[in-house]
């Protein structure tokens, strides 16, 4: 190719370039087949047509030309031919563009320039949006799929630039309606659908011919089910405009649709996350998907979304399944007229809400799975097994011994309602007899000893009180505190018309001694929690400001306001608690159990996020030496179970400062960051990873407060990698860490029964078989690894891990916080705080009922679940199945699935009790 005489030397040096380049074309257009090479000239004959001054001429290239464009792109794996060919004349027709006159033709243009631009435009020009709101209003999905997954991504950088120039975005949001009806499209008459496809496929023709052929008519007739309804949402997210979600959710998407949504939420910031879940409530409601919706009404504590779910409702039966929603979630709530009009009906209802049936469906568990033969201290430590020295020094009789056997009893036994230490018959051998086991114990093990038998008793609320009447008669008022404890543990999770808690413990609130106060204030706290009663804040509240009361009275006190009032965010007990923090005197705040009373204070506002504010900006006016440490416990409470990455670095922060002796508000700072990143699981392993680091750099408060925040981060669940690390930290210089771990790791397992933390936890007893503190830590990790024979789980997080239980949460934590100073409130004389435990103590079971509510055994398929958001069809929602017949165990991570046709359960998640209905449609084979 000769240079032209005009040109510059400089210019014509490049002509070798320009002739290797001509060159290169040549080979590539050898290179290609004929078809290829064909297809490649019409579309170079379309160009120059396209520039024809003829309008007809014109016409008939852009019509062949947007023929060719969509038939190759409606399903691409590769750049499509026609947009390889054509983008040596992209630049072209952009220019041959701006000289045409406004008419039909040039929209027609437009169109195809928008797709070119999909290959060819530079980053962040958004040359394709450009064109497109330039072209004609046509179908926008003919032009394929990945065409319309880039126009949405250009929609939103589009957006996000006319929103901060507050320019108008109407023309945009047409174009969103348009993407978004393309992305919820289904298949239409599939049996049409299908001869269509056999007919065009049996063709006699080239096998490229008929793919050409069926292309194009699953492009024309748009019957593509897209299954893209993650891609619809991500779009209505950026653009801020949800609610046109509504309209486009149909039958066959809507549940691909919320569930997407309701996983999204987790890793939205607020509002927003509130904002995602009302809108899969409402789509929930217009299907009548009752139980979903039900449980984002809870997510959303939002008590007048449960009310809409229950009066939207007809069926009485799937009421009765909601009633077993709320009840696993251990809410109080009341149904009245407008939910429930008949009022044998609505007794019924309210029975399963007030947990009535629990204690019935936990030993029809425990006598399915044969495991009702009470178990004594002994079975569980296994000293047999190991060498002569550990069994020596477990042979001795110390109270403290007595004490950790009390508490492995209780744990073990806990609703079983028979063990071989409290609830022998006197007429027994005496050794055994109830009376002789209770003072075993020294003054305060009593109260731990009676205490215990309300755990045994635990959900019996008939058979609990009438065996520890005999307490209240006694003349020691360590045994008639454990007495009135056990009240509250036997009443846990279960509301009574009758209030016989209140009615039992009321009395002994104003009591002169101290430690029988104390067991009916925790009573009290345990009994009522969540249930914000007025008339125990009236009498609860006067001991705060009581200038007689002790330290220790008025610091469970605050605990149990805080539990009864927990998520309240109530001002009242809010301002008491306040003011007692105030009145301490400086050497009062200096006390272990002072620290109890901001706790208090954080359980109002539990997962409350921005109401705690206030509150916080007051707390900023107290004592220097309790300031920080409340600070912290106000801002972990609150943003519990949120997952807010922001206030977990927060926390971070705070953790990373090298601080003088004195200050200690750095284990509550630990812990947030536990009580914040539980949410999900990619957040719950980056704080374990976190916290390892704080482990090697940290303070030695901090590294006392790392195990019980792994204990709380992976309970009832235990993760190798934490086993692993609890192991290590258990041997650790520090003796309280090492109690920190030991107990964690009976944290971890508890409920599972599981061998490896069994075996680690009988080598610590023989290894620590000197040190009685330690050893009573081992001995608690015992008991909670066994807890309920392995058929309770402490997890505070239920259906499927989306609801987090309030009330569960906050007897780990009053537990946990107790354990930031283990040797002046555990292994002192307030023990009793591992009873808080009681709190999150749930059977980890899958029990099914019939319409009657009598057990009903069915197969179900136990595996491990598999996370399907965003997938396509209908993938299997659990691997490595096991087919069992119900009542079955749920394990962590474990999802249960109906293998029979015959039943149709009426919770969508299989978990506690589900109510079966006979399947009309179903025929015996």
């Amino acid at each position: 190719m000769a240079p032209e005489p005009n040109r510059t030397g400089a210019g014509a040096s490049t002509s070798g370039t320009k002739d290797e380049a001509a060159a290169k074309k040549k080979i590539e257009s050898e290179d290609l087949s004929d078809e290829d090479l064909a297809l490649k000239q019409q579309l170079e004959l379309y160009v120059e047509r396209v520039q024809d001054s003829d309008p007809g001429l014109q016409k008939i290239a852009l019509e062949s030309m947007r023929q060719e464009i969509r038939t190759s792109t409606s399903s691409m794996t590769s750049v499509p031919k026609p947009l390889k060919f054509l983008r040596p004349h992209y630049g072209t027709l952009k220019a041959y563009y701006e000289t045409m006159a406004e008419s039909e033709l040039k929209k027609y243009l437009a169109d195809i320039l928008s797709v070119l631009a999909l290959t060819m435009s530079a980053e962040g020009e958004r040359e394709s949006l450009k064109y497109r709101l330039l072209g004609s209003e046509g179908d926008i999905g003919s032009w394929g799929h990945e065409y319309v997954r880039n126009l949405a991504g250009e929609i939103a950088q589009e957006y996000a630039k006319r929103q901060s120039e507050e320019a108008p975005i109407d023309d945009l949001m047409e174009l969103v309606q348009q993407i978004v009806a393309f992305h919820m499209k289904v298949w239409s008459n599939s049996i049409h659908f299908t001869k269509k496809i056999v007919t065009i496929w049996n063709i006699d023709a080239t096998r490229c011919i008929r793919r050409r052929l069926l292309i194009m008519f699953l492009t024309n007739f748009n019957l593509l089910q897209h299954n893209a309804e993650p891609e619809a949402v991500d779009l209505l997210m950026e653009v801020e405009d949800l609610d046109m979600l509504i309209e486009h959710v149909d039958k066959t998407n809507f549940k691909r649709t919320c569930l997407y949504l309701t996983s999204s939420a987790r890793y939205l910031p607020g509002p927003d996350d509130m904002l995602v879940l009302d809108i899969a409530y409402s789509i929930y409601l217009k299907f009548e998907e009752y139980p979903n919706a039900l449980q984002i009404a809870l997510f959303l504590d939002n008590l007048q979304h449960v009310r809409q779910v229950f009066t939207s409702c007809d069926d009485v039966l799937r009421k009765k399944q909601f009633c077993y929603i709320l009840a696993r979630h251990g809410i109080t709530f009341e149904l009245d007229e407008e939910m429930v009009n008949d009022d044998e009906d609505r007794e019924v209802l309210q029975d399963i809400v007030n947990n009535s049936k629990l204690s019935e469906g936990y030993l029809t568990l425990a006598r399915d799975i044969e495991v009702m033969e009470p178990k004594s201290p002994e079975d569980i430590y296994k000293a047999h097994l190991l060498d002569g020295r550990a069994s020596a020094g477990a042979s001795v009789d110390s109270a403290r011994q007595n004490l950790a056997a009390t508490f492995v009893n209780a744990f073990v036994n806990a609703g079983f309602g028979q063990d071989k230490l409290m609830t022998v018959a006197s007429d027994s051998s005496s050794s055994g007899s109830s009376g002789n086991w209770l003072f075993k114990n020294k003054e305060h093990g009593k109260t731990s000893a009676a205490a215990s038998l309300g755990m045994i008793l635990q959900w019996d609320v008939d058979s609990g009180l009438a065996q520890l009447d005999k307490y209240f008669h006694s003349n020691d008022n360590h045994v008639i505190a454990g007495a009135l404890l056990g009240v509250g543990i036997v009443n846990c999770s279960i509301k009574n018309d009758c209030d016989p808690a209140m009615a039992l413990l009321g009395d002994y609130i104003d009591k002169e001694d101290s430690s029988a106060r104390i067991g009916a204030i925790m009573g009290l706290g345990i009994a009522y929690v969540g249930s914000q009663n007025e008339q125990l804040r009236y009498k609860l509240a006067p001991i705060l400001s009581d200038p007689k009361a002790s330290l220790d009275v008025i610091a469970f006190t605050a605990i149990a306001l805080g539990l009864i009032y927990v998520g309240s965010c109530n001002e009242e007990v809010a301002q008491a608690i306040i003011f007692t923090l105030m009145d301490r005197s400086e050497s009062e705040l200096g006390e272990p159990l002072t620290r109890l009373l901001p706790l208090g204070l954080g359980l109002l506002y539990l997962g409350k996020q921005e109401s705690v504010e206030a509150t916080a900006e007051v707390s900023k006016t107290f004592n220097e030496k309790i300031r920080k440490y409340c600070d912290m416990t106000l801002l972990s409470c609150a943003y519990a179970g949120t997952g807010n990455v922001l206030k977990v670095q927060n926390l971070l922060g705070h953790c990373s400062q090298h601080l003088d002796k004195g200050e200690m508000h750095q284990g509550p700072a630990v812990l947030g960051i536990a009580m914040v990143a539980m949410a999900e699981e990619l957040g719950l392993e980056m704080a374990i990873r976190s916290l390892e680091h704080l482990l090697q750099y940290g303070e030695q408060n901090i590294r006392r407060a790392v195990p019980l925040a792994l204990g709380l981060l992976c309970i009832s669940n235990p993760k190798v990698n934490v086993m692993d690390t609890l192991s290590r930290l258990s041997h650790d210089t520090d003796s309280e860490v090492a109690m920190a771990a030991v107990i964690s790791l009976g944290l971890i397992g508890a409920g599972t029964n599981n061998a490896r933390i069994a075996g680690m936890l009988r080598n610590l007893s023989s290894y620590y078989y000197k040190d009685t503190s330690l050893l009573f830590c081992v001995r608690i990790a015992q008991g909670l690894v066994h807890l309920g024979k392995g058929l309770l789980t402490l997890n505070p997080y239920h259906s499927d891990r989306f609801l987090l239980s309030p009330t569960a949460l906050a007897g780990l934590i009053t537990m946990l916080h107790a354990c930031l100073d283990m040797k002046a409130i555990v292994l002192g004389k307030y023990h009793y705080v591992l009873y808080f435990l009681v709190l999150a103590m749930q059977p980890r079971m899958l029990l099914t009922v019939g319409e009657n509510l009598k057990p009903l055994s069915v197969p179900v398929r136990v595996g491990q679940a598999v996370d399907v958001v965003g997938q396509a069809g209908r993938p299997k929602t659990i691997t490595g199945f096991q087919t069992h017949s119900t009542p079955v165990l749920l394990a962590a991570g474990d999802r249960a699935e109906l293998a029979t046709e015959k039943y149709i359960p009426l919770s969508p998640i299989l978990e506690g009790f589900v109510i079966l209905k006979e399947n009309p449609d179903y025929r015996e084979e």
